[in-house]
C-alpha cells in the first residue's frame, strides 16, 4: 500500500531524489527563480514552502533542521533573515510555478519556479559580484602595468639624458683635444 507516500518518485531512487530536491531547494532560495521541468517544479514547491515556514519560526532547532536539509550555511542565513522577514505576514503559498514551454531536444515540459514577491536582483547576484570583482582586479592589474610601463619609460628617458650628456661631454672633450692639436700644429 502507498500509505504516507505523497511525492512522485520521478523515476529515481530515494537518495537521489532527496539530494536533488535538497539542491534544487537551495537553488530556489539563493536565486529566487530557477527553470526546471514541470513535474519537478510541482514537487519542489512543497520543499521550498516547508523551508520558508521553518525560517519564519526562527528557533535554533528549526535552523538546524534547515541546515540538515539544505547543507549550505549561506542559504540558511538568508532563509532565516531576509526571507523570513519578507514572508512574515504571508501564510503559505510562497512559491509560484509558471509554465515555460517545452525543452528543445526531448520536448519535456519546462516550468519556472519562483518565490512570490521575489527580489529581481537576487538571480545571478553572485555571478554579477564575481564579474565585478574580476573587472576590478583586471583594472587594478592594468593600472599597475601602466604604472610599471611609465616607470620604465622614465628610466629610459633618464638613461637617454645621461647618455646625451655623456656624449656631449665626450664631444666637447674631443673638440678641446682637436682644438689643442690644431693650435699645436699651427704653432709649429
Amino acid at each position: 500500500m502507498r500509505h504516507g507516500m505523497k511525492q512522485k518518485k520521478l523515476n529515481m531512487d530515494t537518495n537521489a531524489r532527496k539530494a536533488l530536491f535538497s539542491n534544487l531547494t537551495a537553488a530556489v532560495l539563493r536565486h529566487e527563480q530557477i527553470k526546471i521541468t514541470l513535474p519537478r517544479a510541482k514537487v519542489l514547491r512543497t520543499f521550498v514552502d516547508n523551508m520558508i515556514t521553518l525560517g519564519k519560526k526562527g528557533q535554533l532547532n528549526n535552523r538546524r533542521q534547515a541546515l540538515s536539509f539544505l547543507r549550505d550555511e549561506e542559504v540558511v542565513a538568508k532563509l532565516f533573515s531576509t526571507l523570513a522577514e519578507r514572508y512574515k505576514n504571508r501564510n503559505g503559498g510562497y512559491t509560484r510555478v509558471l509554465h515555460a514551454g517545452y525543452r528543445y531536444g526531448d520536448c519535456a515540459e519546462m516550468a519556472i519556479i519562483e518565490l512570490v514577491d521575489r527580489d529581481v536582483n537576487a538571480k545571478g547576484a553572485a555571478d554579477l559580484a564575481r564579474v565585478a570583482a574580476e573587472k576590478a582586479a583586471a583594472a587594478e592589474a592594468e593600472k599597475a602595468a601602466s604604472a610599471e610601463v611609465a616607470k620604465e619609460e622614465k628610466k629610459a628617458e633618464k638613461k637617454e639624458k645621461a647618455e646625451k650628456k655623456e656624449s656631449a661631454k665626450k664631444a666637447t672633450a674631443e673638440k678641446k683635444t682637436t682644438a689643442k692639436k690644431s693650435t699645436k700644429k699651427s704653432a709649429e
